[in-house]
């Protein structure tokens, strides 16, 4: 049914004759010509997404180990093992019906013209064959990675129920089931009935997740247009997503997050998300997780021997005299105090005597039991340096808004002001800043950073690490052009292929 080819996807059916649609698009493989694979043929058939659509998932049977070899081979399997075996029984499904009953009820509320009786709902790569329980179909793919599933549901006394999840083999997709078969797969594979004309198919597909309604961004539509430019000469096609989109993360080859992150945030989900589907995605869930946190940083850096500003962490329950007498030996005034999840000069305060410190102190223990302190060390300019991949990126300097002490003054009307930027070749800029920046990033991991310093007299000095750090077009991008956006595309295509060679 076909040799092995460039193609994403790679569709396991129990008989030749099961396939009765185009196959444009597809490797087609019986389970027998799948099982038979020899292991190298098989790491080398095509990108390793194989969608299982045996007839029978059962303990040893011939679905069960199409989807068993595959994760043997380093293959991503639907349904994965995992699935296979959550839908194996109701006990064992059990644990997500509550849920699942739960946005099944909000949607019959809402029906003007509810069901009366007992139905039953197909869900083909999370579209649902009544498009008025969308949401609920969007839960059951998330749950369960299934690409033909069955839900019966039945009116009891005083609700509706669901009574039994199955899988479906592609043979019991009825005649009249196939128009709609077809359309969900391709719109979950993103694979087009007929092939574009003149033009090459893409290899990658990365989506960027942003926001286009973010204030500060970490990359300005001008930027993502670039990326998505730039991605063509690659054979990488390039979409950007909003977090409307979580359930479709699995259609991607990886994840590049461009909007602000946080611990308690969808980004960090999508994240997490993108890890668990096997798909490279910057920001991963650890850097997002340590350098949110400016006391961790410190820690970190500082245990590591990295230059840091004077610097002390304290407690909300033992900031007293003695701690605050320690603060004025040790670090001066004027002095600075972080709440460790600030972005965007945001929850940052210049203490200038005592009466000062203790009021910024109060407001910021609010938020969070310990906080940062660091001696003031005003500069012109901060350094940003761009590491990805525990290589140097680009070089800026990021100068203090004007009349101001920060890189970003937050006026009291909402709007916020910036300082000007110099962004150079990284050979351009100081050995001893770059080195110190490349040092401190490779602590945190293998994804994009951006490193803040400070350069005076006393030497390098490293303020923080930044999981998400702005790639704008016209800044970032300023010495080395398009060619910045190719290096973070390569990157992302590296990690690709690493992962279809296993």
């Amino acid at each position: 049914m076909g040799t092995p080819t460039k193609h994403r996807y790679t569709i396991v059916v129990d008989r030749s004759p099961d396939w009765k649609w185009n196959p444009e698009g597809f490797h087609i493989l019986t389970a027998d010509d799948f099982l038979a694979q020899p292991l190298v043929q098989a790491k080398s058939a095509g990108p390793g997404r194989i969608i299982n659509l045996c007839r029978d998932y059962h303990y040893m049977s011939g679905g069960y180990y199409c989807s068993l070899l595959a994760e043997a081979r380093r293959q991503l399997p639907m349904p994965t093992m995992a699935d296979i075996l959550d839908l194996s029984g109701k006990k064992l499904y059990a644990f997500a019906l509550p849920e699942l009953e739960a946005s099944l009820t909000r949607i019959l509320k809402r029906l003007a013209d509810p069901p009366s009786q007992d139905f039953s709902l197909h869900v083909f790569f999370g579209h649902v064959d009544d498009a008025r329980f969308r949401i609920l179909g969007d839960k059951l793919f998330d749950t369960f990675r299934f690409p033909l599933i069955k839900i019966r549901i039945r009116r009891k006394t005083k609700r509706w129920a669901i009574t039994s999840i199955r899988p479906l083999g592609l043979h019991q997709v009825y005649t009249a089931q196939r128009a709609f078969f077809e359309t969900s797969l391709r719109s979950y594979t993103r694979a087009p009935a007929r092939p574009k004309a003149n033009r090459v198919p893409e290899l990658y597909n990365l989506a960027i997740l942003h926001d286009p309604h973010e204030a500060l961004p970490p990359s300005n539509p001008k930027a993502l247009e670039r990326f998505i430019r730039v991605s063509r000469a690659l054979r990488m096609e390039v979409e950007l997503i909003t977090r409307k989109d979580y359930h479709r993360i699995p259609e991607f080859d990886a994840l590049f997050i461009r909007e602000t992150t946080g611990l308690n945030h969808h980004t960090f989900h999508f994240a997490r998300k993108a890890e668990q589907e096997g798909l490279p995605v910057i920001d991963d869930t650890s850097s997002i997780i340590r350098c949110a946190n400016k006391i961790f940083l410190f820690e970190l850096l500082s245990s590591h021997g990295l230059p840091t500003p004077k610097s002390m962490s304290l407690d909300r329950f033992f900031f007293n005299l003695e701690r605050i007498t320690a603060m004025e030996e040790w670090l001066g005034y004027p002095m600075v105090l972080k709440v460790p999840d600030g972005s965007f000069s945001r929850g940052i305060h210049k203490a200038n005597n005592r009466t000062e410190l203790e009021e910024h102190a109060a407001r910021l223990f609010v938020e969070s039991r310990l906080i940062l302190a660091q001696e003031y060390m005003y500069t012109a300019f901060d350094w940003r340096i761009g590491i990805l991949n525990g290589r140097p990126l680009f070089a800026s300097q990021y100068h203090m808004s004007r009349n101001h002490w920060q890189i970003y003054r937050h006026r009291p009307d909402g709007s916020v002001a910036g300082g000007g930027f110099r962004t150079m070749p990284v050979e351009e800029a100081p050995a001893d800043v770059v080195e110190t920046a490349r040092r401190a990033a490779t602590l945190l991991g293998t994804g994009l950073y951006g490193v803040d310093l400070k350069h005076n007299n006393r030497g390098v000095h490293v303020i923080e690490v930044n999981d998400n750090p702005n790639i704008d077009h016209g800044i970032e991008d300023k010495a080395i052009k398009d060619l910045l956006y190719t290096r973070i595309l390569k990157e992302f295509i590296e990690r690709i292929e690493a992962g279809r060679r296993g």
